[in-house]
Formats: structure tokens, sequence, C-alpha cells
């Protein structure tokens, strides 16, 4: 049985200079294009900075808050990573797509995109309303599903790309309260095997993630007893932290994922299984 380890011995070994050597790591991202959507804070942010790391070019959106976009560029330039930011609200398909596939053009590839972008309007559901309910959609779903159309087409020219989508733990077990981003983040599943099935032949893989209870500043905001009562329901016994997300998602994004595609990364500390 030959493991991980001697595959990565053997191309070290292999290399054929030592320079070549100290450049070798797993999930090399290097000239690589990402686009992030929602990547100017918590999840989004994480995500493009774990990118960045690897080598990947990154641009990230963001619908309001030029500041955190700012801010995130920043902390990836310092520490020698390439970063830019363009603003347009996901839930307008039209211009989610369109600014998607400039991307592309802009820069001339597109090897990456992470829709990540999402909204929880929460409320029983005899109180949600149908406004509510359909901006939820229009963001979390229509909206990923507009971005992707934006990537497809280059990505096929290239005949090679990473489409990850940004789900919920929610989105597999529910949860009371959030009947729409349940409904939302379970379509993105839907779509995520739906689409690894239609654009696998051009080399394009498509996978989802579905985080748990991530540390970010919208779960530090929840009550110490609402806290403790979500930690008994995870194994591990802790939250996650953004960057964990982040490395699921520079895995997925890397060649070492080549051979995955229509499939689910449970980054939940095992809360469902």
């Amino acid at each position: 049985m030959i493991s991980a380890l001697d595959v990565l011995n053997r191309r070290q070994l292999c290399a054929p200079s030592a320079a070549k050597d100290l450049k070798l790591r797993m999930f090399d991202l290097t000239d690589k294009v990402a686009v992030v959507t929602g990547g100017s804070r918590g999840i989004g942010r994480a995500i493009a900075i774990s990118l960045a790391s690897q080598g990947a070019s990154v641009v990230i959106t963001y619908v309001n808050g030029e500041g955190p976009a700012k801010e995130t560029i920043s902390l990836i330039e310092k520490t020698g990573g390439k970063a830019e930011a363009i603003q347009f609200d996901v839930a307008d398909a039209s211009a989610a797509q369109k600014a998607v596939a400039d991307v592309a053009k802009r820069l001339g590839r597109l090897d990456i995109l992470v829709a990540n972008a999402g909204i929880s309007i929460d409320g029983l559901l005899l109180r949600l309303k149908d406004d509510d309910f359909e901006r939820t959609l229009a963001v979390n779903l229509k909206g990923a599903v507009a971005c992707a159309k934006g990537a497809i087409k280059p990505m096929m020219r290239a005949k090679r790309g990473r489409i990850i989508f940004v789900s919920s733990v929610v989105g597999e077990m529910g949860n009371a309260g959030q009947t729409a981003y349940a409904a939302s983040k379970a379509a993105i599943l839907g779509v995520s095997m739906s689409l690894a099935r239609e654009y696998s032949s051009r080399n394009i893989t498509v996978n989802a993630i579905t985080p748990g209870y991530i540390e970010t500043d919208m779960t530090g905001e929840l009550q110490n007893e609402q806290r403790e009562a979500m930690l008994t329901g995870i194994p591990l016994g802790r939250p996650g932290t953004a960057a964990e997300v982040g490395a699921s998602v520079s895995f997925l994004a890397s060649d070492e994922a080549a051979y995955i595609t229509g499939q689910t990364l449970r980054v939940n500390g095992g809360m469902y299984m």
C-alpha cells in the first residue's frame, strides 16, 4: 500500500532541482484567478485569504460596506498576495452573471468561483413575510446560480474550472425558525450535483461545503445559553473557525481535488453526520 506521504516524497525526489523542491506545496494555486462572492468579511474573507495564501489572484465581491472589502484586500496584500474588490448585488441575476464573466475577460481567465454570498432572515413560518422569503432565495440560490452561469463559459473554453458553493449544515438538517434559509441552502446542494454532471466532461468540478457552527461576527452575538446549547450537539466540542472553512475551499480548488466532483464537504465538527 502506497501512502499519500510516499507519493509526496517521490514527487520531491523526482524534482529536477532543489529550487523546485522548495516550491512544492499542497494546494498550490499559483497563477490561478478566483472570484469569492461576499468576500469582505466572515467566512468569505477567510476563504479569500486562504486562496490568496496558496498563490491565487483573488477578486472579492461585496454589496455594501466598501471599508471591510478594502480591509480584506489589505490583509491579503500584507502577506504578498493579490486581491481586488468589485461591487454588485448577487440578487440582481443579470448583473451578477455579467460581473463574473467580466472578471474572466479582464484578467484573461477564471479558474475558481466560490459562491459564498448569503443572507439569513430568520423567523417562524407563520411570521415569515413573502418578501423576506423571496429575498433569501434571490441572494442565496438565484444569485449563486447566476454567478455560476458567468463562470462556466470561460471555464469551458479553458477546459478546466472549480466551482464551490457555500451551503450550510442547516440545509442538510434544518433548523427551527430558518425555513427560508434552509430551503435556499438545501437547493444549493441539488444545484451543485446537477452542474457536476453537466460539466464534468469539460474538466469542471462542482462541489459544495456545508459549514456548521463557525465563529464569526454573527455567531459572536449569540447569548451564552445559545452557544452552550449548540456546543452540546457538536462531538468535537467547539465551534469551527473561518480559517478552517477557508482551508477546505482551498483543497477543493486545488489539483489535489481534481477527482472530486458533485460532493458535499461537511465542515461541522460532527454536528451532522
